[in-house]
């Protein structure tokens, strides 16, 4: 049985987001670069509101995630696999060592410019609570909107025109969904965002790339990535085509997972897992007032699942 780390997507940003490694030095390569790539100190811009805003929130996420790696990395058994929500794939390939930390902030930020530039006025998301794929495929091609994310058989996201976003959450709401409206302005993950694909291949075919030390599974299709061209074309493809969540929770469990940790801000993720796979062990790293205490769980838990 092995140990899959999580790297989240937006949402879950907060002023206090980078406190379990502000002091922490093997994490301060990454916080440093971070400041170099916003242009301001990380601690400083995870405290504003525009922490929410892509050229924000996209290098931040990454940088949660890689500095509490960082951080943890010692105290770790080698990670069975790695995966990541949405912006949080481009840190997992970093984690694995597909491209180093400094690399991946850069890319975050090039991914929130190009997506941003893409993206029409006037557009979101949100979340669909309680139907089935069908009846909300249904109901996005009825109201001009696209399933973005499938996180469960009756959890998904939505991208696309404020307008019909809101005309869709009506008529869910009367087939008894729940809809919560997420902090996001960009249609992320959608045929909307198709302008971006190419820009930001571009930008990852430049960048030099290693074979990751431990396998990542994409985002699109749950499949292992384990090239060059492999990297390229699944962070790229996924800002316009939607992130099978529930499908690479599924892979992660069939190849050994038992025990899950998610890194960086928020606990999403690892609330998906114990949802849909009560038998493993998973945690949250900021569950935990100190990563020390993330590790030691680590351990204890891979003991409980031999």
């Amino acid at each position: 049985m092995s140990l899959a780390l999580l790297c989240p997507g937006q949402g879950a940003q907060h002023p206090a987001m980078f406190d379990r490694v502000r002091d922490n030095a093997s994490a301060r390569d990454v916080l440093d670069g971070a400041s170099d790539v916003l242009g301001q100190d990380v601690f400083a811009a995870a405290g504003t509101e525009a922490r929410f805003d892509n050229a924000l929130a996209q290098p931040l996420l990454c940088a949660a995630s890689l500095a509490q790696w960082q951080a943890l990395r010692t105290q770790l058994p080698t990670p069975g696999m790695v995966a990541g929500y949405s912006i949080g794939e481009l840190a997992a390939h970093a984690i694995a060592g597909s491209i180093d930390s400094r690399s991946c902030l850069a890319l975050a930020a090039q991914r929130a410019h190009f997506m941003d530039a893409a993206s029409p006025v006037g557009t979101g998301m949100q979340a669909v609570l309680g139907l089935d794929r069908d009846r909300v495929q249904a109901l996005c091609a009825a109201h001009a909107v696209h399933v973005a994310i499938a996180n469960g058989r009756e959890h998904f996201i939505v991208g696309g025109a404020l307008t019909g976003l809101q005309s869709l959450a009506e008529e869910a709401r009367a087939a008894g969904a729940e809809i919560r409206p997420l902090p996001v302005a960009v249609p992320s993950h959608t045929p909307l965002l198709q302008a971006a694909v190419p820009a930001f291949a571009a930008a990852l075919d430049a960048v030099d790339w290693q074979r990751p030390q431990f396998p990542v599974l994409a985002g699109i299709d749950a499949r292992l990535v384990r090239d060059r061209a492999g990297m390229v074309h699944t962070l790229s493809a996924q800002l316009a085509q939607t992130i099978e969540w529930a499908q690479l929770m599924r892979q992660l469990f069939e190849r050994g997972a038992r025990v899950f940790l998610q890194l960086g801000p928020g606990t999403a993720l690892a609330r998906m897992v114990a949802s849909a796979y009560p038998c493993c062990e998973v945690r949250a790293a900021e569950e935990f007032q100190h990563l020390d205490g993330a590790a030691a769980w680590v351990h204890s838990a891979l003991g409980r699942v031999q």
